[in-house]
């Protein structure tokens, strides 16, 4: 359970964190830490240089500009929970990192830590020893996963908490690398490869992310989970709506602890323009039984995960509907 070696950097600037990640290829940002230490502990990656981007001048700063929130990726989460700009105009985000460990990691871990969560796995997430008396496994030194071991893709689950909510928020996330800096929708962000879940190249860092204010939309996050408090989501389910009368405006709903990635559901604006009634509702089930595809990553069973995001999908929609 000892830390690898490793040089530790603090960079005083942005391009101090560029000129770091093209100096030492392999090397990982460092913020709270509390996803990324513990994995070195258990000897889950090695990198060779951990560059601590908590000094950086506006990665910290949330920031109301014209139509649209900007969150900066070292802002903390438990100012997430309790900043007002977040709980006036995007209260799901905050609910969803209320829900994230418990207090003393709130206050370390980072919204660009959580976005870039690394995936988890029964047979990934145990110590050295434990790992190898069973060959290692796809993700990590070994050559077959586990839980699909006819396939050639590993399939742990992505557990991030924040994305469902961005994304059914329809948040986009800055990326740069020291010659570009660019806007890109969150969900391009991720891929279906629990090995490689993040479409980031080696020298990209996450920056930062923006949350368009939209009038008159109504959001909520909700997670199922084994205990009440620190524990990752066997389903967690973000949906967002707009109603305009008796008709649905809008309507978004994100999932995340099933999939390698966090899933923005497809077809939600068949529902546009009808009541969200027990017909529409069992409508709502039915798109995230189809879409989400939960493995034996956990001690869970698969359908029991997939049962619960389709039965937070459809709480979340009426109640929201009833608001």
């Amino acid at each position: 359970m000892t830390l690898p070696e490793f040089r530790l950097l603090r960079p005083s600037n942005l391009s101090e964190v560029f000129a770091a990640r093209r100096a030492y290829p392999g090397a990982r940002l460092l913020a709270g830490g509390t996803d990324l230490v513990a994995n070195l502990r258990h000897g889950i990656g090695r990198a060779p240089a951990l560059i601590d981007i908590t000094a950086v001048p506006g990665l910290g700063d949330i920031a109301e500009e014209l139509s649209s929130l900007r969150i900066g990726a070292a802002v903390t989460l438990e100012r997430l929970s309790n900043d007002p700009l977040i709980a006036l105009h995007a209260p799901a985000l905050a609910q969803a990192a209320r829900q994230i460990a418990g207090p003393a990691h709130r206050t370390l871990a980072t919204l660009g830590g959580n976005l870039c969560l690394d995936t988890r796995c029964i047979y990934y997430n145990q110590s050295a020893w434990w790992r190898q008396s069973n060959g290692f496994c796809l993700k990590y030194r070994g050559e077959r996963c586990h839980v699909a071991p006819e396939g050639n893709r590993c399939r742990a689950a992505y557990s991030g908490d924040t994305a469902p909510a961005l994304l059914a928020l329809g948040a986009t996330v800055e990326l740069g690398d020291g010659t570009e800096t660019g806007w890109v929708d969150l969900e391009s962000m991720f891929q279906e490869d629990g090995a490689a879940h993040l479409r980031l190249g080696d020298s990209q860092v996450l920056l930062g992310v923006r949350v368009p204010i939209r009038s008159g939309l109504l959001a909520a996050y909700e997670k199922a989970r084994l205990r009440g408090a620190m524990d990752f989501p066997l389903a967690g389910v973000a949906v967002a709506l707009r109603r305009e009368e008796d008709r649905l405006a809008d309507l978004r709903i994100a999932v995340t602890g099933t999939n390698s990635r966090p899933v923005l559901l497809k077809d939600c604006e068949a529902l546009v323009g009808r009541s969200i009634d027990e017909k529409a509702l069992q409508q709502i089930d039915s798109l995230v039984q189809r879409q989400v595809k939960p493995m034996r990553t956990t001690l869970t069973p698969a359908h029991s995960r997939r049962r619960m995001a389709a039965a937070l999908a459809v709480r979340l929609a009426r109640r929201l509907w009833g608001r």
